[in-house]
């Protein structure tokens, strides 16, 4: 039987969901039965094979209408937390998105409360059911780059200026009093940060012994959208540095470092690339399990869930660094320049720096950039 699921913001992002649902549901491992949005979908916003699910405002009352066992939340950063755990007082089961929660306090709100009630949760880091990232893991355990340095990752994207008109919460660091952290690290580029940890096997709070973070902006908002953070660890550092004005937008990527050769991943396409010592170069491309897919086989079958909410803490250790540093700093004048026809902004030059800091594990002032300031440390 497929499970049934209801799917809490269906819009933006949220339809992304609806299609991977809709390719689910084709192969009977779900079942659409209600869309929770303020204000409902039209017949034309509904992919063809979903037929008419139930719609509501109130992810409460829709939950116990259609007794959907699974709810997906793809809402507001502010408002998981309190989805979340509407859902899991009504036994649903959850797939969150990215990030879980602004701040390491409503984290372990969400977190607690899932888990007082008893239902399962995965969070949707959707890079962290590649297939590849189980077989990177095997091969620093066999030692096949040697000793580990650390783990870079560099993410040069780009956004225009409509990208933070999209929505009031877009591009803040708070909204109406709320923590919003909608920054490059804590956002679009999200997953660099948690697949960097995940490699290094470094996912849990507990994980984390010390935060720097350098936190810029070429845009006018509020928020970060050119930045570095480097994560200290019992493992080694993990240095991830992203940018949205980048001014040749490429694949985001993560790198571990062993004094025997290096890994890269690509991890949007699921592509391996392993250069050691004596040994050619060899790329693999890997498939990957659907994080929807696997949390209805948790209940189905109790497969082990890929992306439960503890393994997410270390990437909750760095929002709430970058929640808690001072605000962003404006990037000078001199340092960006805008693309009329593209109406974006870029950083002459960030390019490479998001590149060499994933290949040296050093931040933005330590590379020389002119524009980057002292960083900030939190324990």
């Amino acid at each position: 039987m497929s499970v049934p699921v209801v799917l809490a913001g269906a819009r933006g992002h949220g339809r992304w969901h609806l299609d991977n649902i809709r390719g689910l549901q084709a192969r009977g491992v779900v079942r659409l039965a209600g869309i929770c949005e303020l204000t409902p979908l039209t017949g034309a916003e509904i992919p063809d094979g979903l037929g008419a699910p139930e719609q509501s405002a109130d992810l409460g009352a829709l939950l116990d209408a259609t007794g959907a066992r699974i709810a997906v939340i793809c809402t507001p950063i502010p408002t998981h937390t309190e989805l979340a755990l509407t859902a899991a007082a009504r036994g649903a089961h959850l797939l969150l998105e990215k990030p879980p929660a602004p701040s390491y306090a409503e984290f372990r709100r969400m977190a607690d409360g899932v888990a007082e009630a008893g239902v399962a949760c995965q969070i949707g880091f959707q890079s962290l059911g590649s297939h590849a990232v189980p077989a990177i893991r095997r091969l620093i355990a066999e030692g096949a780059i040697g000793r580990i340095a650390g783990v870079g990752a560099a993410g040069a994207w780009a956004r225009d200026e409509a990208y933070y008109r999209r929505a009031a919460w877009a591009g803040r660091r708070r909204l109406n009093g709320a923590d919003v952290v909608d920054g490059v690290l804590t956002n679009p580029l999200a997953h660099a940060v948690a697949t960097a940890l995940a490699l290094l096997g470094t996912t849990r709070a507990e994980d984390v012994t010390g935060i720097e973070t350098e936190l810029l902006r070429a845009n006018a908002i509020e928020s970060d959208d050119t930045s570095c953070v480097r994560v200290h660890t019992p493992r080694g550092p993990v240095t991830v540095a992203a940018t949205l004005c980048a001014e040749h937008p490429g694949e985001p990527y993560v790198l571990v470092h062993g004094d025997a050769g290096r890994i890269t991943f690509w991890y949007k396409q699921d592509r391996v690339l392993l250069q050691r010592t004596g040994h050619g170069p060899e790329e693999t491309e890997y498939g990957r399990t659907d994080l929807l897919e696997n949390l209805a086989g948790h209940l189905e079958h109790g497969t082990g869930l890929l992306v439960p909410p503890e393994d997410t803490g270390a990437f909750m250790r760095v929002v709430e660094a970058i929640r808690t540093a001072p605000d962003p700093a404006p990037l000078p004048d001199t340092a960006w320049r805008l693309l009329p026809d593209e109406r974006r902004r870029i950083v002459p030059g960030v390019d490479g720096l998001v590149a060499a800091a994933a290949d040296t594990l050093a931040l933005y002032s330590e590379l020389g950039a002119s524009w980057a300031l002292p960083n900030e440390v939190s324990p």
